[in-house]
């Protein structure tokens, strides 16, 4: 499997604190089947998570080097979890941010709200001018969860989605589980994360990724869990 959405680097948000910390995430990663690892740091403009992309690739290589010494067999690459603002594409091109792997996929979060000032239009703006965007876990946000509507109309005009597997185990509230089993069945998800922010616990991941087979068959779990997030890594 491969999770394009974690929190694994140290000292960059709200997630992982060291490097020993972030050895025993991707260690717990590995153990709930992933082979693969989106290190996605936060970037809210204008607030303490503003680590450049330059800067978390250098974590990226050191992240790499300790988890080898650890004997993780897990590959690392770096994208962002980027809070949507009316400059994302002048902070790709500064290298504040980047793409999953440096592609034009953008990985992109709403506030909690799910409001925010034509977000619509920025989406589209920047689909226009070749990015791909993908909405993180459109599941969670509490005017999606009143209103499904507003998941289709953005699915019909090109976004992408990526859903948290531990939503399904209801990691956040059952309104998410129950959206994300109608994203499903639409056939709406486009690739999962872990959104992992410290050491996992309980092999939750494992029953998420179990749960998924009463939505999907085998085609389209290799299709959410693999070949798609595939698409952008190699």
């Amino acid at each position: 499997m491969i999770d394009i959405h974690s929190h694994i680097l140290p000292g960059v948000d709200d997630g992982s604190r060291d490097f020993e910390t972030s050895v025993e995430m991707v260690k717990w990663l590995g153990r709930q089947g992933f082979t693969d690892v989106v290190a996605t740091p936060h970037y809210v403009d204008e607030t303490d998570y503003t680590v450049s992309s330059v800067k978390n690739a250098t974590l990226v290589v050191k992240l790499r080097s300790e988890l080898e010494k650890a004997g993780v067999n897990v590959n690392i690459y770096l994208g962002n979890e980027i809070y949507i603002c009316r400059d994302i594409e002048k902070l790709v091109e500064r290298q504040e941010i980047t793409g999953i792997n440096g592609s034009k996929y953008l990985l992109i979060e709403l506030p909690m709200s799910g409001e925010f000032p034509n977000y619509e239009d920025i989406f589209l703006e920047l689909m226009q001018r070749g990015f791909k965007v993908i909405l993180a876990h459109p599941e969670r946000y509490e005017s999606f969860k009143e209103d499904f509507d507003s998941i289709v109309n953005l699915h019909e005009c090109g976004v992408l989605f990526q859903c948290n597997l531990g939503s399904l185990v209801d990691r956040y509230g059952k309104k998410a589980r129950k959206v994300l089993i109608k994203m499903l069945k639409n056939k709406m998800v486009f690739a999962f994360g872990s959104d992992l922010h410290r050491p996992g616990g309980t092999d939750y991941l494992i029953a998420a990724r179990k749960k998924l087979a009463k939505y999907l068959d085998e085609q389209e779990l290799d299709e959410v869990l693999v070949r798609n997030p595939a698409q952008i890594l190699f």
